[in-house]
């Protein structure tokens, strides 16, 4: 029968919260205008098409 090697996992060496912590800032400004520019158009629908 064929080995089935045991699997190795590697893990992030070194400590990149500060890159962590931006891409999270960045998240939350995507959702913040999302969800703005979300209300924006259902709010111009209801005014036009009603």
């Amino acid at each position: 029968m064929a080995e089935h090697a045991s699997v190795q996992y590697e893990t992030a060496s070194g400590n990149d919260l500060a890159q962590h912590e931006a891409t999270y800032q960045g998240f939350l400004q995507f959702v913040k205008w999302s969800v703005g520019a979300t209300v924006l158009v259902l709010v111009l629908m209801a005014v036009v098409l009603v």
